[in-house]
């Protein structure tokens, strides 16, 4: 066999090549490949890319590569920084960059580095998530974002990249469902919304906890009043029982929702009987 390359048969009996290579005592796969020659090209190719004179980098990577880009960018990666991730990881000073493909280097503080070294990253629908403990799990959800926030409404990166999930430019504007922060007089104001055949405002308040408890308050009702509608419920952390009890009995509801809410239970009483 050619250096580098190694037989491989699949279930059905077909044969194929797998390449790798060993760089300071670490065995790196390379892939599959259909024919031995271009196996072994794939190793005289990472064989270049990992000398400390290589010309390669990340930006330069040819179109006709016979490495797949995620590979291309493990080795250069394990070149300049003497570290190895299986994740297409390129440590920078003060961040590091993790490759969804050749255009989409999304940037990450150092603090994540051990979880997407051992978390892949996949894009689905033009979400970003990762596989944990068997769940698909949203990276944003390490931020505390909510799978149903909408940029721009609900969260924001502030120097507008948004390929950039440091924690210092991404700033949380609302954590809650059904829930808006607008400002009057300078102020912030937390708007409660409701969505049933449109929204329905529940009422404005002067936290957002009060706002998400609002919002809880209202799903309630409208079930107890017979509306059929499996409404989420906002969690607010760090609240104990007695406190969270004692803000929803106080928390008012607009009059106007309340009366539809009267009118399902109308509905329902006409119907039962």
């Amino acid at each position: 066999m050619l250096p580098g390359v190694y037989l491989a048969r699949k279930k059905s009996g077909e044969i194929y090549y797998r390449a790798s290579i060993t760089y300071k005592g670490k065995h790196i796969s390379l892939g599959s490949y259909p024919k031995e020659e271009d196996a072994n090209k794939a190793y005289d190719l990472a064989g270049d890319i990992l000398l400390e004179s290589s010309p390669y980098r990340i930006d330069n990577y040819p179109s006709d590569c016979i490495i797949e880009f995620h590979k291309w960018v493990v080795l250069i990666n394990f070149r300049d920084n003497h570290i190895y991730f299986k994740n297409p990881i390129y440590i920078k000073k003060r961040f590091f960059l993790y490759y969804i493909d050749i255009n989409t280097p999304l940037k990450f503080d150092v603090d994540d580095l051990f979880y997407y070294a051992h978390h892949k990253i996949l894009k689905r629908g033009g979400h970003l998530f990762v596989s944990d403990y068997g769940m698909q799990v949203n990276i944003l959800a390490r931020y505390g974002i909510k799978n149903y926030a909408v940029p721009g409404r609900d969260y924001l990166f502030i120097n507008g990249d948004d390929t950039d999930y440091r924690y210092g430019n991404i700033e949380i504007i609302n954590r809650y469902h059904g829930v808006t922060k607008t400002f009057h007089k300078g102020l912030p104001v937390y708007t409660a919304k409701i969505h049933i055949n449109g929204d329905f405002l529940i009422g404005r308040y002067s936290t957002d906890n009060e706002a998400a408890i609002a919002y809880n308050k209202a799903a309630l009702i409208l079930n107890e009043k017979g509306l059929n509608k499996n409404f989420p419920q906002n969690y607010i952390e760090g609240m104990d029982e007695i406190t969270y009890a004692s803000t929803y009995q106080k928390l008012r509801i607009s009059k106007k929702l309340l009366s539809y809410a009267d009118t399902l239970d109308q509905k329902n009483y006409i119907n039962r009987n």
